[in-house]
């Protein structure tokens, strides 16, 4: 029990070391653009500037969201699961989105979970924001059953993850060089977020190649025992 908590120690330092570190360089990022205005300000263009300091904003503002968020998740469930079929909530929450690529649906009705429909729905909107960064032309999202479980996978064209790296972008504030030059206001805590998501639902989420070369993410959560309830 003592190396237990001493391990979980470390890892709570650590957060603190790297969350510290991603704030103080998204901060050294803004003061140095002001600062060089400052000095010259004959050569500043004022309409680059500001819309240089909003990315870091947006960028200090993303970190604070999605270190909130897992705060949240490790003070517990803030509501009780509820049964929520997987195909009316993937479909609720892409009818939100406003994507560069429409997102194909290969949904199979009647996938019901016990879950956080607000958590599960972050999960997928972690996962969308990913494969719409890194898609050329294609998303997919699949949900179906699998044995006793129910599986929901998202997938794109892009480029893939190397099969020595899908582990490690799970990792909090892990961000591959192809997510650095297609976002440069990502956090690195989009897919750790998702896996915490899913592991607090008793479940999983791993990476895997697409059938296109790209990314596949897939969710297995377990299959609601409870019996639905069906109007008369």
């Amino acid at each position: 029990m003592r190396r237990e908590l001493e391990q979980e120690l470390q890892k709570n330092r650590q957060f603190a070391s790297d969350t510290s570190h991603e704030m103080r360089t998204a901060v050294a990022g803004l003061r140095a653009e002001l600062e060089e205005a400052r000095l010259y300000p004959d050569q500043t263009d004022l309409h680059d500037l500001l819309a240089r300091a909003l990315r870091g904003v947006d960028r200090l503002d993303a970190i604070l969201t999605d270190l909130r968020v897992l705060g949240e998740m490790e003070a517990g469930p803030a509501v009780e699961p509820q049964q929520v079929d997987l195909a009316e909530l993937v479909r609720d929450e892409i009818s939100r989105r406003v994507d560069r690529l429409t997102a194909q649906l290969w949904l199979q009705q009647g996938v019901i979970v016990q879950a956080i429909p607000i958590r599960i729905a972050r999960l997928l909107t972690n996962l969308l924001d990913n494969a719409q960064r890194h898609a050329q032309r294609m998303v997919e999202v699949r949900v179906s059953r699998a044995g006793d479980s129910a599986e929901m996978t998202v997938t794109d064209d892009g480029d893939g993850i190397a099969e020595s790296e899908r582990e490690r972008i799970f990792q909090r504030f892990t961000r591959l060089g192809a997510a650095h030059r297609l976002d440069r206001k990502g956090t690195g805590l989009g897919l750790a977020i998702a896996r915490d998501i899913a592991q607090t639902h008793m479940g999983t989420l791993h990476a895997r190649e697409s059938a296109t070369g790209g990314a596949c993410f897939v969710l297995r959560l377990p299959l609601s025992t409870r019996p639905t309830l069906r109007p008369q």
